[in-house]
């Protein structure tokens, strides 16, 4: 007889919680996205380089503000956990950071992230990553994290390989971007793994 396989995370850990918030280093937290970051969505549809290596869809404030109640939904729906990029001093999205493609029973998702250019510098997506991957390894419970982005993309590899999220392999043809097809590097990072050095110094709440 075959022993089934339970879930890594079982049913009903996240939906129970309210999403948090966390502080990072250099005046910022990570937050849910509010009603009021629409024009944020906005504006991150029309920055070259988000568009260029996001995909994102064309938003207005309408579809902004739908997209950020969609994210409350897919929270209780453990779909996926989107959170706002914010500076402390004026609470403004500067950013977002989330995981996708959230698979609890199998115990693994997926980053994803962007920065507007008045959030960029200091280190941001880097504190993010790594605040984000501590919650969804040891609170939350997942096994497996991935960092998939386009060869083309230094930054994006850079962040990954700073955060202990090792290089697995390069992935041909993977995602269509405006200029064509791009090859991918994917990163992942497992429950185990030891974390950069230095990474308990710099001001996260470990």
């Amino acid at each position: 007889m075959i022993t089934p396989i339970p879930p890594v995370v079982p049913a009903g850990r996240m939906a129970r919680q309210q999403q948090p918030s966390f502080v990072l280093p250099g005046g910022r937290e990570l937050r849910p996205w509010r009603e009021s970051d629409a024009n944020v969505l906005v504006a991150s549809c029309l920055d070259p380089d988000i568009v260029q290596w996001n995909r994102p869809e064309a938003l207005t404030p309408d579809t902004a503000r739908a997209k950020i109640a969609r994210w409350g939904q897919r929270w209780t729906e453990e779909a996926s956990a989107i959170w706002a990029i914010s500076r402390r001093e004026d609470d403004q999205a500067v950013g977002l950071i989330g995981l996708g493609d959230l698979d609890l029973r199998g115990g693994s998702a997926e980053f994803l992230y962007w920065l507007l250019p008045s959030g960029r510098g200091g280190g941001a997506v880097l504190d993010a990553t790594l605040r984000v991957s501590r919650w969804a390894l040891e609170e939350l419970g997942l096994h497996r994290l991935r960092i998939s982005h386009s060869v083309g993309n230094p930054a994006s590899c850079r962040v990954a390989q700073r955060a202990g999220f090792a290089l697995e392999g390069t992935m041909r043809s993977a995602l269509l971007h405006a200029d064509g097809w791009h090859d991918e590097h994917l990163h992942a990072r497992v429950a185990g793994d030891p974390w950069p050095d230095g990474a308990d110094l710099n001001g996260l709440p470990y």
